[in-house]
């Protein structure tokens, strides 16, 4: 694997995120990829596709650009060609990209390259435990979305449609996502940490009831 690949696809991704929304920034990408180098360590795969997968899945995240879930191919398949990497590489580099998403999770094939597998798991464990919550508020706040109102209930079962133009109060979030990535994971290593993070989140969400109703 080339390192000076490695390190030009950081600087590229740096660059390219500069003023991101906080949730979703360069310091996202490094948890991931970092994420995604544990969990590899203990599986059998292509550590250069997961890597690059891992540093550029968020390159263009479709709901900061209106939608548009090819924008982040085109950006990926650019900037890898530029530096004159294999096709072998970019085309399950991409695959990745395309289908790492929550809200894809009803279109994808039954069997998962493990690659993808690897850094699916990375990014949904970034979304859990107290990193996750930090997110999920900032996200939320970005969005002026209510953080919670006891009479707007969580909606389950979305459809990716219904999914992606939900605006519904942050609380609500947990339990339309959040709580469920736990039994989503792929790997032995991605459910253990996945499990510890998704009891973080229990326990903040009592909490967050009894200071709500000031009990």
């Amino acid at each position: 694997m080339s390192q000076n690949l490695i390190q030009n696809t950081v600087a590229f991704v740096k660059e390219k995120l500069e003023g991101a929304e906080a949730g979703h920034d360069w310091f996202h990408i490094e948890r991931v990829w970092k994420l995604s180098q544990k969990i590899a360590a203990a599986e059998t795969c292509n550590l250069e596709v997961v890597e690059l997968s891992a540093l550029l899945h968020d390159i263009a995240d479709p709901k900061f650009h209106d939608g548009d879930e090819t924008l982040a191919l085109k950006i990926s398949r650019e900037f890898l060609e530029g530096q004159n990497v294999s096709a072998e590489i970019i085309e399950p580099v991409l695959f990745i990209i395309e289908n790492i998403s929550f809200k894809n999770r009803e279109e994808m094939p039954d069997i998962l390259p493990v690659e993808l597998q690897i850094v699916q798991d990375a990014d949904r464990i970034d979304a859990i435990g107290a990193i996750g919550i930090a997110r999920t508020f900032n996200y939320g706040g970005f969005k002026n979305n209510l953080m919670y109102h006891p009479d707007i209930h969580p909606k389950l079962n979305m459809t990716k449609e219904e999914y992606k133009k939900s605006n519904g109060t942050t609380i609500n979030h947990f339990y339309e996502k959040l709580l469920l990535l736990k039994d989503l994971m792929n790997t032995g290593t991605g459910k253990k940490i996945a499990e510890e993070r998704h009891d973080f989140m229990l326990n903040f969400l009592e909490q967050f009831y009894r200071e709500w109703n000031v009990d």
